[in-house]
């Protein structure tokens, strides 16, 4: 009687338990659950959206004001595209943070080990959260550059300089914008899940960023000339920006800066596979 009790109840919990069965979209629903309940998170996105708009604005705001007081050579390398996505430069810090934070907050805190432990095969955890994050943060941050870049070019519009989104360049900078801080925040992402350790992810991705390109640019020219351009913030600018020079086309600059990340996910990827929580 016992074994046939308990054969009924296997037959009633083995549907129960197939409909259980991990997979990667469900990975993604949980990350996506992770993500929306974290404060954190939202803060973060509410200042990459508040710098990349406001800042833009304030900017665009001040140039207007003392146009009438530019020099010859600041009206001749004046871009009203670079100043109203001003605010960019900025904002990918922000991004950046909350990419380093989303993998290693789990680390710190452990919680890691849960995720591991519910999903056995690792990777499907990785491969989740970029997709969340990418979802979310490439949403915000193109309709952020969109908004920095209407409002940036009604305040030019008063003196006349302004330009419109069908103008040469324009689309493609905009949306780049966009893509190019979505790109930052998977790097920073991957060198959250390649350290494990907030503090250590924060500062490297300030130092690849914000202090190699200005410490690169003190180096004589033959080494500056061949290695600048193939930096991630040097390759991010040559697709969204006006930038010239040294720096590669806007095709080149995208294909550098996204062989970047791949190679910072795909280290992330191999010491999540191989080493312990």
């Amino acid at each position: 009687m016992t074994a046939a009790v308990l054969n009924r109840q296997d037959v009633g919990v083995t549907p129960r338990l197939a409909g259980m069965k991990v997979t990667q979209w469900r990975v993604i629903k949980s990350e996506w659950t992770k993500f929306r309940s974290l404060r954190s998170s939202v803060i973060t996105l509410l200042v990459a959206v508040l710098l990349t708009i406001g800042l833009g604005a304030l900017i665009s705001g001040v140039v207007a004001a003392h146009w009438a007081d530019a020099k010859p050579d600041e009206r001749a390398s004046f871009h009203a595209l670079d100043t109203s996505l001003s605010g960019i430069g900025i904002a990918q810090l922000a991004i950046g943070v909350l990419g380093v934070l989303l993998l290693s907050g789990e680390y710190s805190t452990g919680m890691i080990r849960s995720s591991l432990t519910a999903v056995p095969r690792r990777l499907a955890v990785l491969w989740a959260k970029i997709s969340v994050f990418a979802g979310v943060v490439g949403i915000v941050s193109i309709a952020s550059a969109f908004g920095a870049f209407f409002l940036g070019q009604s305040l030019l519009s008063s003196k006349h300089i302004s330009v419109s989104i069908t103008s040469p360049d324009a689309l493609r900078m905009v949306f780049g914008a966009g893509v190019y801080m979505v790109l930052v925040g998977i790097i920073g992402m991957a060198l959250g899940g390649l350290l494990r350790n907030t503090a250590a992810g924060i500062s490297s991705l300030v130092a690849m960023f914000f202090v190699i390109p200005p410490v690169l640019g003190l180096l004589p020219s033959s080494i500056a000339d061949r290695v600048g351009p193939y930096l991630p913030s040097n390759a991010g600018q040559a697709f969204w920006t006006h930038a010239t020079g040294t720096h590669l086309s806007a095709l080149a600059g995208f294909a550098v800066l996204c062989a970047w990340a791949a190679a910072a996910v795909a280290a992330a990827a191999l010491r999540m596979k191989r080493a312990d929580a």
